[in-house]
């Protein structure tokens, strides 16, 4: 399985340290949409994500329409707090891109705008707003790599 993790506009280098340490540990590819809220050298990000940076391929990309272009569009998922359909009743093939918004935000209007059937969610109580990113990405990426029985991890 290729699974792509697209982070648009992360804030909280915290979160991006625990998500690429999540890559790290299953392989996936981590792609950082511009403008990021931190700097890629800050030690909040290289501390969360310990010693691991050098297991993930994390890519930097000045739009997401320059992700899209270098990417291409097949297999998108886009990670919501309420619309879509649940994260465990969607087909990922690979290559499998998930896109999830900054902490703050989350997508912006335009990404949501396609396919209904691209858009996923993770169900939680009413009055709950939102996971945190990192555990968001971490529920998502294991569920992907489930389906496929976990190919190359021990």
């Amino acid at each position: 399985m290729v699974l792509h993790i697209v982070l648009v506009e992360p804030e909280i280098p915290q979160n991006t340290g625990n998500i690429a340490r999540t890559c790290a540990a299953l392989g996936a590819e981590l792609h950082l949409v511009e403008p990021l809220g931190f700097s890629l050298e800050d030690r909040y990000l290289r501390r969360a994500g310990l010693d691991y940076w050098s297991a993930v391929h994390v890519e930097t990309h000045h739009s997401f329409a320059e992700y899209r272009h270098l990417h291409g569009d097949r297999n998108l998922r886009f990670a919501t707090a309420r619309m879509g359909r649940r994260y465990d009743g969607v087909v990922y093939t690979a290559p499998c891109s998930i896109v999830f918004g900054k902490e703050t935000t989350g997508l912006p209007p335009e990404l949501l705008s396609g396919p209904l059937e691209h858009l996923v969610h993770i169900p939680m109580r009413p009055r709950i707003r939102s996971l945190n990113l990192s555990n968001a990405v971490a529920v998502v990426a294991y569920e992907v790599y489930r389906r496929d029985r976990f190919p190359s991890l021990e």
